[in-house]
């Protein structure tokens, strides 16, 4: 692989850097049966490369056995050959097509991050975007994006939160696609991810309205012991959980949340379950949120 990648800033690109066309990345070779794919991107394609060595974001917990990776060893992974009934979609592909479209849907990048597991086989990515406009001082909009080259997890991308002072994660099942390696995954992930992400906008105005809502609103201790005790009813933690999401509420790491509000409860939460792994983030997340609508049904509202 060629590492003397020359990057052009290009400010009609919301400031994404693109490769030099003249230099591009040399790719792994890619089986016939994923070439097009690759190709319907590569006009458009956005590889930023890291300057530095990756490391592991205090919010993002891993599988165990998962590595924070660059985005050129995303890139050197080999995609396995196909079967008759099992068509592989190359880990790169993927990210390029969701940067792709959230680019095309307005949204900037703020960050990424890669990381892989089993010999490369599973793909993890987060990445932090925001839209002008809609910037928040206390938590950042976070897409989860995930593959797999050994039939364990079906490629897909999930829409979710990160508390900017606690690097909480929360992935609160605002959004999912699930599309499975079949023949024409490949060919149908465009326009599902296309048709997600501009639904993305409205997806995360109405986590903001919840947000909002949630620092409104007071809690009495009683209510939260309450809530804590439904959310292992509800799936959203563990019996074994309960100590640590008391504690997170009785006495909170960060003095902001020490105000009884709902958004208070709700990291008292999310301090547990974002050290779970992202997969069982995103369950834990959607069963939740779940709780909270049911208890705050206000946060919704327009």
């Amino acid at each position: 692989m060629n590492n003397n990648i020359t990057l052009l800033a290009d400010p009609s690109h919301n400031g994404i850097q693109l490769p030099n066309q003249n230099n591009r990345h040399q790719r792994p070779h890619a089986h016939p049966d994923t070439r097009h794919a690759i190709e319907l991107v590569q006009a458009q394609e956005v590889i930023p490369e890291p300057t530095e060595q990756p490391s592991r974001p205090p919010g993002l917990i891993l599988h165990c056995g998962a590595n924070v990776v660059s985005r050129e060893e995303v890139y050197e992974t080999q995609t396995p050959p196909n079967t008759s009934t099992w068509f592989p979609m190359p880990h790169h592909h993927l990210i390029e097509e969701v940067e792709n479209q959230l680019w095309h849907g307005g949204f900037h990048i703020r960050s990424r991050t890669f990381a892989l597991s089993h010999e490369g086989a599973r793909l993890f990515c987060l990445i932090e975007v925001y839209k002008s406009g809609y910037e928040h001082e206390d938590y950042t909009w976070v897409i989860g994006v995930r593959n797999s080259h050994d039939q364990s997890l079906s490629a897909g991308m999930v829409a979710g939160n990160r508390v900017c002072i606690c690097d909480n994660l929360c992935f609160s099942g605002l959004h999912k696609i699930q599309r499975k390696h079949t023949r024409y995954a490949q060919r149908d992930l465009r326009p599902l991810i296309q048709g997600t992400i501009g639904k993305l906008e409205n997806n995360l105005s109405s986590l903001d309205k919840r947000i909002a809502h949630y620092k409104e609103k007071s809690v009495t201790d009683l209510r939260a012991h309450d809530i804590i005790l439904r959310g292992v009813d509800e799936g959203a933690i563990t019996n074994s959980q309960i100590p640590e999401v008391l504690g997170q509420w009785r006495k909170p790491k960060h003095k902001v949340f020490e105000e009884r509000t709902v958004f208070s409860l709700w990291n008292a939460f999310t301090d547990v379950t974002s050290k779970n792994n992202l997969n069982t983030q995103v369950t834990r997340g959607e069963h939740l949120q779940r709780l909270f609508d049911k208890k705050y049904p206000l946060a919704l509202a327009s």
